[in-house]
């Protein structure tokens, strides 16, 4: 399997949020309660901003399918879709906060062949060149193992409290870039 990976445009946003709508209802049931994975769309989801800033990328097969997403922030989010309370979409100093990674999904089909690594890379690279020195995340119980192999540690865990009354755990990782 041949993959390439290439800036997100609006075109491929329906084929993502199919995509997260399948990473979030597949790979966290292993994690989380059917409630939590239920709460979950809640907070995660397509992230415009980052889109239009140019810094998501999308992992396609060779056929065109898009297998995975995620990417970057020079922004205040930490994590959630444009649906999600909390936002800040101020621009960040590198020169004194870190750069966001952002919205990492793969389809369930084609995890544990160096997707997220993949954007993890891309995203550094580029925060690194504009200048930041490290780099946060809101990390789920699933991608958490990906994202210790990449060098990120716990900073602290946080739990987001869905409308179903599920409480969901997220972890605030980092790292210096």
């Amino acid at each position: 399997m041949v993959l390439k990976l290439r800036v997100a445009t609006p075109d491929d946003m329906p084929e993502m949020k199919v995509l997260m709508g399948l990473a979030i209802g597949q790979l966290m049931n292993d994690f989380l309660t059917p409630e939590q994975v239920e709460g979950s769309h809640e907070t995660m989801g397509i992230d415009t901003q980052l889109i239009e800033d140019g810094t998501y990328f999308a992992v396609v097969e060779e056929d065109g399918k898009i297998v995975g997403c995620g990417g970057w922030s020079r922004r205040g989010t930490l994590y959630g879709g444009d649906h999600s309370a909390g936002r800040d979409n101020r621009l960040l100093d590198p020169a004194t906060e870190p750069a966001r990674i952002r919205a990492m999904y793969t389809h369930p089909e084609h995890v544990r062949r160096g997707i997220g690594q993949m954007i993890i890379d891309a995203g550094e690279a580029a925060a690194r060149a504009e200048g930041f020195k490290s780099a946060q995340m809101g990390a789920t119980l699933a991608g958490e193992p990906l994202y210790r192999r990449c060098g990120y540690e716990l900073i602290e865990v946080i739990e987001k409290h869905a409308k179903n009354g599920a409480i969901i755990p997220l972890k605030i990782m980092g790292k210096t870039l």
